[in-house]
């Protein structure tokens, strides 16, 4: 089912943004009543919410609970860290952008002993590379993936890389923050023992919690691991199968919210809807600004249908918090770089809108330049060099 995708409201701008994203009328409705988080209507939408989770797995999904975690996503990535790599444990990070470096230092935090395959922005890591150091070095437990990288817009091949790490008999973490609800990444065929995301993301819920998506026997062996009080997973999932709550104060109207949004994905046509929506959102989009003479940070075969990044012009009269004032002004908040190596912007697919919403996008952007006196969006000659070598 294709939803009706309906403009934001009074005005707003649309978030073309990894998350916060722009929401439905519906999903800001369902905050508008207060709830008891101790009350038991307030326990049935938490247990209603864990399950509808674990059954977007579908086949697979049996041996996994949901633990929803107070907090931005990177708690929630905290505590499956916390949680389920060994004090006495060690974790290969696989990092091609400013989450995977995030997770390393989390780690790090921790007192958990890290390596890190950095593969820069361009690139993502490949399941031969990750064997070849599990084979290196035995005293790895965990190996800890991006499954898409928003600080570049990288859909990195987790499959490859689970088919490697299970061959080693090591244990796969996924921080599939900004892709879960969109890409399917099926426990029956892909062998992980956690993921984790957030409220905010493809779902299309309102910032307030994460939640992790553990396998049941992973999570019963966790007890007494995490350094933390509040962001010990083991000890949430126990006490809300015991009581059904949350062990401190729950984001209440975000959980509200969030079942509003889960009911909307189901009636779009679960994952693949939803992931065909922002598929589409993503082709016409860069389809569009390619037309400009923007150019992808990425080849095509790596571009995720969450977020893109564009390489800045090289035309000396653009300037990126001009064209974002410009962009604004015309109802789209984009979002800057986060590259260290080029100058750069990127631009979300996620969230209600559709490729109607997209082409508008692009008009927007037109008109920017022009107004900027932006004749070729064209990038710097020695970005495209770079990304060639890159990738060669």
């Amino acid at each position: 089912m294709t939803p009706r995708i309906e403009p934001p409201l009074m005005g707003e701008p649309y978030l073309l943004t990894p998350g916060p994203l722009t929401t439905s009328a519906a999903v800001k409705q369902a905050m508008l009543r207060d709830w008891g988080s101790w009350d038991g209507d307030f326990r049935a939408m938490t247990a209603e919410m864990r399950e509808r989770l674990v059954a977007m797995f579908g086949r697979g999904g049996e041996a996994f609970e949901c633990v929803p975690m107070q907090g931005s996503g990177t708690f929630a990535v905290e505590a499956m860290l916390g949680t389920f790599v060994p004090r006495n444990g060690k974790a290969l990070v696989l990092a091609n952008g400013a989450y995977g470096k995030r997770s390393a230092e989390v780690l790090r935090y921790l007192g958990r002993d890290v390596e890190v395959l950095d593969k820069g922005d361009y690139l993502p890591p490949r399941g031969a590379e990750v064997a070849e150091i599990l084979a290196r070095d035995q005293a790895i437990t965990h190996v800890v993936a991006v499954h898409c990288e928003t600080s570049s817009g990288i859909l990195n091949p987790v499959e490859e890389i689970a088919e490697a790490v299970a061959a080693a008999g090591r244990r796969l973490l996924i921080d599939s923050m900004s892709a879960f609800g969109a890409i399917d990444l099926p426990p029956e065929t892909v062998p992980y023992e956690a993921l984790v995301s957030s409220a905010n993301k493809c779902i299309e819920g309102v910032p307030g919690f994460g939640f992790v998506l553990a396998r049941r026997e992973a999570l019963k062996t966790a007890a007494g691991r995490s350094t933390s009080l509040s962001l010990d997973l083991h000890a949430q999932w126990a006490h809300m199968e015991k009581t059904g709550q949350w062990r401190f104060t729950p984001p209440t109207h975000a959980v509200a919210a969030f079942l509003e949004a889960l009911r909307a994905h189901e009636a779009e046509g679960g994952v693949a809807g939803r992931g065909a929506r922002y598929a589409r959102n993503r082709d016409v989009m860069v389809a569009g600004m390619r037309d400009l003479g923007f150019e992808t940070l990425l080849e095509a075969r790596w571009l995720s249908p969450i977020i893109v990044t564009f390489f800045c012009p090289a035309n000396p009269r653009f300037a990126f918090d001009r064209f974002y004032d410009l962009m604004k002004r015309r109802g789209f908040i984009i979002y800057p770089g986060k590259l260290t190596v080029v100058d750069s912007f990127r631009i979300g697919c996620i969230g209600q809108m559709d490729e109607d919403v997209m082409r508008r996008v692009v008009v927007a952007a037109k008109e920017a330049l022009t107004e900027m006196g932006v004749t070729s969006a064209a990038p710097p000659e020695e970005a495209l060099q770079e990304r060639a070598k890159l990738a060669a």
